[in-house]
């Protein structure tokens, strides 16, 4: 096997790992619960993400007729009072909804199920949080989600490249950058603009560790360009290779936009966020 071939295919793996971690760990993906009840094995999934204008529905299959429950609810963060609404059996499934909140808006919820006057709780030591955003177009999600992949992946690749000593590294180092730009700069904004109303909430405006991590990203592929202009040195497109994948490592999402209930402006980023727990 060639020397590129093995590392484009070192590289599609290292990509696909990534890319699996980040849905993994990623605060805004569904939790998966799997919980037996009266030897009856229940397996669902929670939303922690809900975008457009309807509330969000949250569904649990069910597998005798037996099976009730309740679903509580409030805005996060806060100390309002818990709602509550009773899961309605439709066909083979209870369902509920969670009511829809303004861009950013989040709430925390649990569950209570009964089954033959069992009773078992679903995350209610540690509410589940959701985080309701804009209607965000495919055509824009899309092109986003694929050439962010597309970065990473070629990232990769020029880090590999350059380990393996093959001058194309230059290449894929540019490219690297240019395609990084279309995906970071200029559709993640507009992607954000729909769900939050805000192109931009990263440095110097807010701390948004989405953008940042954008950003650091950007700036470290736009040093590895310069720097191999005139004159190869590899050891930056390596430095900027390795800077993508641990700024990849860092869950997507992770304190994002936040709706302030009280002041109703959106906050972002940790020191946000730990201000705002302070006030409750």
């Amino acid at each position: 096997m060639k020397k590129t071939t093995l590392l484009w295919i070192i590289a599609i793996i290292i990509t696909l790992g990534a890319a699996y971690y980040q849905r993994k760990t990623g605060p805004t993906y569904s939790k998966k619960i799997e919980i037996s009840i009266n030897d009856n094995l229940y397996f669902f999934y929670l939303p922690r993400s809900h975008g457009g204008p309807t509330d969000c529905p949250v569904s649990i299959k069910i597998s005798n007729s037996f099976l009730n429950g309740n679903i509580f609810y409030r805005r996060f963060p806060t100390n309002e009072p818990w709602k509550k609404e009773s899961f309605i059996k439709k066909g083979n499934e209870l369902v509920a909804s969670l009511p829809n909140q303004p861009p950013a808006g989040k709430l925390q919820y649990y569950i209570i199920l009964t089954d033959k006057g069992k009773t078992t709780e679903i995350a209610k030591d540690s509410p589940i949080i959701i985080r309701f955003k804009g209607d965000v177009p495919v055509i824009i999600i899309i092109p986003h989600v694929l050439f962010m992949f597309i970065a990473m992946f070629l990232s990769n690749l020029a880090g590999l490249f350059v380990i393996g000593k093959i001058k194309k590294y230059i290449f894929y180092t540019n490219l690297t950058f240019i395609i990084l730009i279309i995906g970071g700069f200029i559709l993640g904004p507009i992607m954000q603009y729909y769900a939050f109303g805000k192109f931009w909430t990263g440095f110097p405006i807010g701390y948004d560790l989405t953008d940042n991590k954008t950003l650091i990203a950007v700036v470290g592929w736009l040093i590895a360009v310069l720097g191999n202009i005139k004159k190869g040195r590899p050891y930056l497109t390596l430095f900027a290779s390795i800077l993508l994948l641990v700024v990849y490592s860092i869950p997507h999402s992770l304190f994002g936009s936040e709706l302030d209930y009280t002041t109703g402006e959106i906050t972002t980023g940790f020191i946000n966020y730990f201000l705002l727990s302070l006030k409750f």
